[in-house]
């Protein structure tokens, strides 16, 4: 792992560094979870957008810079580091795209990738169900074939969408075939979250604001142009999605350096830290070793790799992290961590991440069975 930038690195991490320093607005961005925030990241996307800031990686005619992996990393860890308001199109440019990339027809590409990079378009992550969170497997919602229109029927229900209260579109599992067993029969539909049939109910959290939504679908009709991958094939698909969620391209480690480094001006700010003081530099340690592991994905992956398994090890490491570095913030504020903050906000929004992206539990049963080697868990034992 070679951690020396090249002068053509040093360059853009050097135009990167001034062009957030200019634009990054001085005062935080209404949540985007509010009507009132929702258009002003939209705007802020936007603007990341016209100086091809908003997805370097991608190809020049999809906004982007074309950026190596290298780059990228070096992109994400400027963004936070200035402090940039957060990404309202990150289940699109994060989770959804690079899923276009690798199944997506050059049709849909072109179709859809514009509109993400500028923020115009907006998605919404539609995966788990009442009956189906951490084991997707078992989701029951229907995608029935309606041949006169070369398309599908979708029913159902979906929950805990993110980003659908005000998103544009959706991405998400239909069972295409009931007769088939779980992971088979199962197809990754692309669907306008205003098409008829349609409904989004917004799901207020302790703060009042919607964060998520709960979705049904009746006879929603979408046609073969929006299945992502083959018919059948959607787990596959959406095991791709999984991947990017759980491995670099969601928690970049810039964004728990620049919380870590937060922490630590913190602590010294605060007259007796206490006991506090040594998870402080825990918390600033780990932070540190995320981002040397990354930086060693990221050569792994430039050398022809893959992230397989190992994202299930990120998401493990990065979850707990961020609920540690909150949790340290909070006891070092005291009485004053009641009050309103964005570390009391941050604290709340990090214990979500033991869940999303597939529970933790699932995590280590992945990184038992497929990397450590150990017996599967035995199923449907009882004492």
């Amino acid at each position: 792992m070679d951690l020396t930038l090249s002068e053509s690195e040093l360059a853009f991490q050097a135009e990167a560094r001034a062009w957030l320093a200019a634009n990054v607005p001085s005062e935080p961005l209404p949540s985007m979870d509010t009507a009132e925030g929702w258009v002003a990241h939209q705007e802020w996307e936007a603007r990341l957008s016209a100086a091809r800031w908003s997805v370097v990686s991608w190809p020049a005619a999809y906004h982007g810079r074309e950026a190596s992996l290298v780059e990228w990393v070096v992109f994400e860890e400027e963004y936070y580091r200035a402090g940039a308001p957060g990404r309202v199109s990150q289940n699109g440019i994060f989770l959804l795209a690079p899923i276009l990339f690798d199944h997506g027809t050059q049709e849909q590409q072109d179709r859809f990738l514009p509109s993400m990079a500028t923020g115009e378009q907006v998605w919404a992550q539609c995966w788990s169900e009442p009956e189906a969170g951490s084991d997707l497997a078992s989701l029951t919602s229907t995608a029935r074939r309606d041949e006169a229109r070369g398309g599908w029927l979708l029913n159902g229900q979906k929950t805990w969408s993110s980003r659908a209260s005000f998103a544009h579109w959706g991405f998400g599992l239909f069972r295409s075939d009931p007769e088939a067993q779980r992971h088979a029969g199962l197809t990754y539909f692309l669907f306008p979250l205003d098409a008829e049939g349609v409904t989004v109910r917004p799901i207020a959290q302790l703060d009042g604001e919607a964060g998520f939504a709960e979705i049904f679908f009746e006879d929603v009709f979408v046609p073969d142009a929006d299945v992502l991958g083959g018919v059948g094939e959607g787990w596959s698909v959406a095991m791709s999605t999984a991947g990017n969620e759980r491995g670099l391209s969601l928690r970049s480690p810039g964004r728990f350096c620049a919380a870590a480094d937060r922490l630590v001006e913190l602590c010294r700010a605060t007259p007796d830290a206490g006991p506090a003081t040594d998870r402080v530099v825990d918390a600033w340690l780990k932070a540190q070793a995320y981002r040397l592991y990354t930086w060693g994905t990221v050569t792994r992956l430039a050398g022809g790799g893959d992230m397989g398994a190992a994202g299930s090890v990120n998401k493990v490491f990065w979850s707990e992290l961020d609920i540690a570095l909150h949790e340290t913030a909070l006891d070092l504020l005291g009485p004053e961590a009641e009050v309103e903050s964005p570390w009391l906000d941050g604290y709340v929004f990090s214990l979500s991440g033991p869940i999303y992206a597939g529970t933790n539990e699932v995590q280590r049963n992945i990184v038992a069975e497929r990397i450590l080697g150990l017996p599967r868990e035995p199923k449907g034992v009882k004492a």
